[in-house]
């Protein structure tokens, strides 16, 4: 089947064919009738498959079709999201579906000023995209009316849930006068995250879970490789210049250690950028855009930025360090192999991670294959530095970050 033959608008139709999609994934076929019915949705698909355009689709062709002009009269569809780069991502998917059509979609979250967002609101809106803080602050602030909501989505559920969002959640949902539609999305939910879920939606709702038996795309082939915590950085940069035309997003535990490699690469001359919650949303945004115009081709990144690049030129990812929590490393990996494209993905594993590595295994059903170092090679990788660290060097080249950092806020 192909999108051609919906029965949704030409205009839409025709911005599909422009982003040259033609045929709706196995989670967009399953899930677009039951929404364009009004009914409530829950549904699990892997990272790369589409959800976003699942839920996009239906609902700006319902609105779409409502509308007698492109004037909008109050927020028809809010869409909650848990940081602000997939809230950002969401908005310009929405604002890509709904080119040429009568509805208006925009994306508000925290980190930048409200003032431009509050004139883009007071010109009239039909889907909000936003992030539960900002958001209520509007709310507060009289500047976001829920009075003619009919359609509530969730997107990346269960880290919305389990981030504790669902205090939120409830009480967005007791300002909806109107009976609305909920949608739940996400790559992974666990049982206590699920029974919350089925909890907001009608008993009657729709369940969908693509491909549970193996959380990460088919289009993923992810590898292991065991090296040493201080080892990895030689790994590291020997990948790098092995394969020194590609793009690749590198995944660390913590901001702190996202400054720390860029730094080791720097000293290998290789050139980065970082992505972490401790900079400003402005910082965020300019490295988002430079990564994806292809200015940067190594992007290093905690888990706040994993569910929100979406890139589909993305080759490879590189668990620098494996997640904390077991779902994580689906979201990490399945930042590449997106839509029709293939990816690989390699974790290194150090002594101390071999439990991580264990739960990860686990939580998967499909075995991570080991990409064996011999000896010889293992030597031959760490002696390609031609630099002489010491735990001190890097240690007070750490403090001195950090000092600057604490500079900076305090200019703020």
């Amino acid at each position: 089947m192909k999108f051609e033959t919906y029965h949704i608008s030409s205009a839409i139709k025709r911005n599909l064919s422009n982003l040259e999609f033609k045929r709706p994934t196995d989670i967009q076929y399953k899930a677009i009738p039951s929404i364009m019915k009004g009914e409530d949705v829950l549904a699990i698909a892997q990272t790369g498959t589409g959800k976003t355009a699942a839920f996009a689709i239906p609902i700006i062709d319902k609105i779409h079709k409502i509308k007698s002009s492109k004037r909008s009269f109050g927020i028809k569809c809010i869409v909650m999201a848990p940081t602000r780069e997939l809230a950002s991502q969401i908005g310009n998917v929405f604002e890509e579906l709904s080119k040429h059509t009568k509805v208006k979609a925009f994306a508000v979250y925290g980190g930048v000023e409200q003032d431009p967002q509050i004139k883009k609101l007071s010109k009239g809106i039909d889907i909000l995209v936003a992030t539960p803080g900002r958001m209520f602050d509007l709310i507060s602030q009289g500047v976001i009316s829920l009075k003619d909501i009919d359609t509530l989505i969730l997107d990346e559920a269960d880290q919305m849930l389990d981030l504790g969002f669902i205090d939120d959640i409830r009480a967005v949902k007791k300002k909806l006068f109107k009976r609305h539609q909920t949608l739940f999305f996400s790559a992974t939910i666990n049982k206590q995250i699920k029974k919350l879920a089925f909890s907001q939606v009608k008993s009657s709702a729709i369940r969908i879970q693509i491909s549970p038996e193996d959380p990460v795309s088919k289009n993923v082939s992810h590898f292991v490789m065991f090296v040493e915590m201080d080892d990895k950085r030689f790994f590291l940069r020997r990948f790098i210049n092995d394969n020194p035309q590609s793009k690749l997003i590198v995944f660390v535990r913590t901001r702190v250690r996202a400054e720390r490699v860029a730094k080791a690469l720097k000293r290998g001359n290789i050139s980065s950028a970082t992505l972490h919650g401790e900079k400003d949303q402005k910082d965020r945004t300019d490295v988002m855009n430079r990564f994806k115009q292809g200015k940067i081709n190594i992007l290093i990144a905690t888990d706040v930025s994993a569910r929100g690049i979406d890139i589909p030129d993305v080759q490879y990812v590189i668990n620098y360090d494996l997640p904390e929590k077991s779902e994580n490393y689906v979201h990490r990996v399945g930042r590449t192999g997106r839509g029709t494209n293939k990816g690989v993905a390699i974790s290194y594993c150090s002594t101390e991670e071999k439990e991580r590595l264990d739960a990860i295994q686990t939580f998967l059903s499909k075995k991570i294959e080991t990409i064996s170092v011999s000896k010889k090679d293992y030597t031959y990788t760490t002696s390609l530095s031609n630099e002489e660290e010491s735990i001190q060097d890097l240690i007070k080249e750490q403090e001195a970050w950090e000092k600057s950092k604490k500079k900076k806020w305090k200019k703020k």
